[in-house]
Formats: C-alpha cells, sequence, structure tokens
C-alpha cells in the first residue's frame, strides 16, 4: 500500500477519529523499514509526484500480531473494569 493509501485506510478504520499527518507517518515508515519490519516494495510517479509502496514483513507480521494480543486483553480488562463499575461491585482502588 502506498503512504496516502495508508492514511486513507486508518481514517476509515476509525471511523474519521485518527487522522495521520505525511510527516508522521513516513517517519513511522522509515522506523518501521529500518527495523525490518515493512519494505518499500517499488514506486511510481503519479501526477507528478512520487507514490511508494510499503509492504509488511513475516518479522512485521507476527509482531503485529503480538501486538494485536496485547491490545485484545487490554480491552477485555477494560470491559471488565466497566462491567465491575456499573455492577458497583468494582474495588475501591480501580
Amino acid at each position: 500500500m502506498h503512504g496516502y493509501g495508508v492514511i486513507q485506510e486508518v481514517q476509515a478504520l476509525s471511523g474519521g477519529r485518527v487522522s495521520l499527518r505525511p510527516g508522521t507517518l513516513y517517519g513511522a515508515l522509515d522506523r518501521l523499514s529500518e527495523q525490518g519490519l515493512v519494505v518499500q516494495e517499488g514506486e511510481e510517479v503519479v501526477e507528478g509526484r512520487l507514490r511508494r509502496y510499503y509492504r509488511l514483513t513475516d518479522p512485521g507480521a507476527e509482531l503485529l500480531a503480538v501486538e494485536i494480543q496485547r491490545m485484545t486483553g487490554n480491552a477485555k480488562a477494560a470491559a471488565a473494569r466497566l462491567r465491575r463499575r456499573a455492577g458497583g461491585s468494582a474495588p475501591a482502588s480501580a
């Protein structure tokens, strides 16, 4: 996927709540590339602008799977706390 496509995908997936700025995205893509988590797969010129395409590597996909598990666990813990709060049985320190 090319950078602008990533920006559009993030905005769509978040229901418009997250808007990535190009500088933020390309800085992150550079770091991910240095770490071997994404690779530049190609580039082309579209309407006079260079469009670079990136692909998730196998190590990147593995790390993403781990991060999904971590975030899922966090969401489940938050949901459990919210249920306890609604039921009035949450400990005072929660």
